[in-house]
């Protein structure tokens, strides 16, 4: 199934997803507020540690901006319970096994490592408006810096 790639300024797809901890977390939960999703390709692996980590080391200065911050991955509730407390994060981490919300947003691509090609989850980051629309897209992040760099953009939206 070909993905749409997300544009700024439409309408950000709907969720609802399982969460870290039990329940589900849904797009309409956040309506009137500002949302980062960060999408990472696999909990407990070195760089998306370190984003997770640095999400929730600015987890304060978000909530301060009036922005909610949500992580996802394909991986099992399970596996997100014992990342979020193997390395204390305070971010809500969402499972998507289906991949419906990482195909709606663009998050599950073609992938290549070795000369091999494979789909996975490509690391990317969308801001949502307080209005429910794509208010910004990082389609291809590096994690140095990242958080940093969306905080700024939501305490700007």
């Amino acid at each position: 199934m070909a993905t749409t790639p997300l544009k700024e300024g439409a309408k950000a797809p709907a969720f609802e997803l399982p969460r870290d901890g039990g329940g589900s977390l849904s797009l309409a939960d956040f309506k009137g507020k500002k949302l980062v999703l960060y999408f990472y390709p696999r909990a407990d692996t070195p760089g998306c540690t370190r984003e997770s980590i640095e999400f929730s080391k600015l987890r304060a200065g978000f909530a301060k901006a009036g922005t909610e911050v949500i992580g996802i991955s394909a991986d099992p509730v399970k596996a997100q319970d014992a990342f979020k407390k193997k390395h204390k994060l305070s971010v809500a981490l969402l499972s998507d096994e289906k991949h419906a919300m990482l195909k709606a947003y663009g998050a599950w691509a073609k992938k290549s490592m070795y000369g091999k090609e494979f789909m996975g989850i490509v690391r990317m980051t969308v801001l949502v408006g307080p209005d429910g629309t794509i208010a910004r897209i990082w389609p291809k992040v590096k994690v140095d810096g990242h958080a940093e760099e969306v905080l700024a953009a939501a305490k700007a939206l």
